[in-house]
């Protein structure tokens, strides 16, 4: 690992132990602390939600146009400033205005974070670089939630405002330490698809739009972005705690079970899935999570013990920690390995908005969970085996270089016929994206 990939998945571990600081405790602050009911703290989440869709769409071309560092910083210091304007607001609308800045300048740093990654890593070896960015947001995230808990009193709004005091001034970190990579002079994305000339017209949506294998790849991203993520404070914790009868602690427990999961298994799992193809490891994870929903629903029976329903529902999101580590090395890598060349940036910011559409529409499972809970494990049972389908209809479009660069960096290692043999099907590629754009 280079001096500049070190230092960005420094910088991105410090941001996260700065987020955990706060995460858990948003809506206690805004309802509770502040005074202000729990209508005010969902229009706060909607507004941390809403900042993001509406920066996301234009990220992308910024970054491509401008590079990622500048976006990056500006993007920190956007969320330092919402987050430590969050922490000292007392009233609805300055905290509003505080979460939409907040949730915007999360968002955007992402795709530029992820683009800077692209820029310092290969084919075989961006699929580790991904894995340890998602290893060490999880570890800052678990070590800065645990200790705000210790913190933070919720008879003491000053211990609040210390809380997003620190969060502000990781982000102003994260800046720092960006600026003083040095990435490379003329980034290039080995082994992307080849910038043709006819991409010079129509916007880079357009673009996008007519990349069959990226389309399906949003669809799929959407679909386990839902069922996963989407769930774990939403729907998932309504079912436990209507249906299963789970307490505020287990449900912690739970969640900490899930970052344990990633953190203990990450590495190992990494070691299993960086040699095989992609589109089958996401679909194995589509599967894990099929396991994962059963057993949920196993706890919301009320057949066994409440010991063994909590057991059950702990159960379930350390299988999603598992699935989650596994998806890690894989989504993001590939979205950077379908981007043509001058559009990494545009790509990446297209899947992360994907995400956040999927997030915000996650609270819709709330009221299936608390209310229809066999209903609601039923749904996302068929919606984990649908991600298992996606992934695999997804492969059959993917070229060999994009579904398993281990194997095409081995081949192209070995020089002669298999290296012409290797740039036939990034070729291949190339004319795939150019005939999609002239049958348009």
């Amino acid at each position: 690992m280079g001096a500049a990939m070190r230092r960005i998945q420094a910088g991105n571990a410090l941001t996260a132990f700065g987020i955990g600081f706060t995460v858990p405790f948003l809506y206690i602050y805004v309802a509770q602390v502040r005074d202000l009911g729990s209508m005010a703290a969902t229009c706060a989440f909607v507004a941390f939600a809403l900042g993001a869709l509406v920066a996301l769409p234009f990220t992308g071309r910024v970054i491509d146009r401008r590079g990622p560092v500048p976006v990056v910083i500006g993007a920190a210091v956007t969320a330092s400033a919402g987050a430590l304007s969050l922490g000292l607001s007392t009233g609805v609308v300055p905290i509003l205005l505080s979460a939409l800045a907040l949730g915007a300048g999360q968002a955007v740093m992402q795709p530029a974070l992820a683009t800077m990654i692209v820029w310092c890593s290969t084919p075989s070896t961006r699929t580790r670089a991904f894995a340890l960015q998602f290893f060490m947001q999880n570890l800052g995230l678990g070590i800065g939630g645990l200790l705000g808990g210790q913190i933070v009193d919720e008879s003491r709004p000053g211990s609040f405002t210390l809380l997003f005091g620190i969060e502000a001034v990781m982000f102003l970190v994260l800046a720092g330490v960006i600026l003083s990579v040095r990435l490379p002079h003329v980034p290039s994305i080995k082994d992307a698809v080849p910038k043709d000339p006819s991409q010079a017209g129509g916007s880079g949506w357009k673009r996008l739009l007519r990349h069959k294998a990226m389309v399906q790849l949003c669809v799929l991203g959407f679909v386990v972005f839902f069922a996963c993520y989407g769930q774990f404070e939403s729907g998932l914790a309504a079912f436990g705690t209507e249906a299963a009868g789970i307490s505020p602690s287990t449900l912690g427990f739970a969640l900490a079970a899930n970052t344990g999961a990633i953190v203990v298994a990450q590495f190992v799992v990494l070691k299993l899935v960086e040699k095989r193809r992609r589109s089958r490891v996401i679909a194995l994870a589509g599967l894990i999570w099929t396991v994962a929903w059963v057993i949920a629903g196993f706890s919301g029976l009320g057949h066994g013990s409440a010991m063994m329903a909590a057991g059950a529902f702990v159960t379930t999101y350390a299988l999603f920690g598992i699935g989650e580590a596994m998806l890690s090395p894989t989504l993001a890598p590939l979205v950077a390995d379908l981007a043509p060349e001058g559009s990494v940036g545009q790509y990446n910011s297209a899947f992360a908005l994907v995400k956040q559409m999927a997030l915000a529409l996650g609270p819709l499972g709330v009221p299936l969970g608390a209310g229809v809970p066999m209903l609601y494990i039923g749904i996302f049972v068929l919606v984990s085996l649908g991600i298992a389908a996606l992934a695999l209809r997804l492969g059959r479009r993917l070229s060999p270089a994009q579904d398993n660069p281990w194997v095409a960096s081995r081949v192209v290692a070995q020089g002669g016929p298999a290296v012409a043999a290797e740039k036939a099907v990034v070729q291949d590629v190339a004319q795939d994206v150019v005939g999609e754009r002239v049958h348009a």
